[in-house]
């Protein structure tokens, strides 16, 4: 006969929450989450989140100021970019966008024009097709946009796993913001974070922006 389970004791069930969390694991179901979420969202809505993203996004005060911004072509889930740069392109704003290279490399090259943007590789962001600058180039940047699944009100962002931002981010220049784009629904209490983690300074959403610390804490 198979001996039956035994419900864990009060001393068992103390020790467990004791225990540290694994913030990878924490991170990946947060993933999945927030990737399902933006997968329900229509063509419509994502049109929609993109035009009032560049309403808000112009209203900061350093990216209406800026010469150079580091920006990045988003994919088709995420808060959408194409309208942004465009605009941005049309104020002659330099714009720098990540190159991905072999392994976790990260270069950047300037933005051209929407019709040398190419996906180089199957599930890569579209990538300009101009000379790499270099990962120190992120340095010229006077504003750095990064994408986000989600961000906290410390400046904790959980981006989609590769790492790429959190190594790159060492060579913004003291001072410059790093403006995190969310939907609304993506600003969380708390975000999993590790200790290599790089932090950001402010988000935006569709109805707003806010400097780290700003960030009204979500309902629920």
């Amino acid at each position: 006969m198979s001996a039956v389970a035994q419900p864990p004791s009060p001393a068992d069930e103390v020790a467990r929450r004791a225990r540290p969390r694994d913030p990878s694991e924490e991170k990946d179901r947060l993933r999945r989450r927030i990737r399902e979420q933006r997968a329900h969202r229509s063509a419509r809505q994502r049109a929609e989140v993109a035009q009032r993203l560049v309403e808000v996004t112009l209203t900061i005060p350093e990216v209406a100021d800026a010469r150079c911004v580091s920006v990045y072509a988003s994919r088709p889930a995420e808060p959408g970019t194409g309208p942004l740069i465009e605009v941005l392109a049309e104020r002659g704003v330099r714009l720098l966008l990540p190159v991905l290279g072999t392994g976790l490399q990260r270069d950047w090259a300037e933005y051209a024009g929407p019709d040398d943007l190419r996906e180089r590789a199957p599930g890569r962001p579209p990538e300009p097709g101009g000379d790499p600058l270099g990962a120190a180039a992120l340095a010229d940047a006077d504003v750095v946009l990064v994408p986000a699944l989600a961000v906290d009100a410390a400046g904790g962002r959980l981006g989609q796993g590769g790492g790429w931002y959190d190594r790159v981010l060492r060579h913004v220049r003291p001072g410059v913001p790093v403006v995190a784009l969310v939907h609304d629904d993506e600003l969380l209490p708390e975000v999993p974070r590790a200790p290599h983690d790089a932090l950001v300074t402010a988000v935006a959403t569709p109805t707003g922006w806010h400097r780290v610390g700003e960030v009204p804490a979500a309902d629920g």
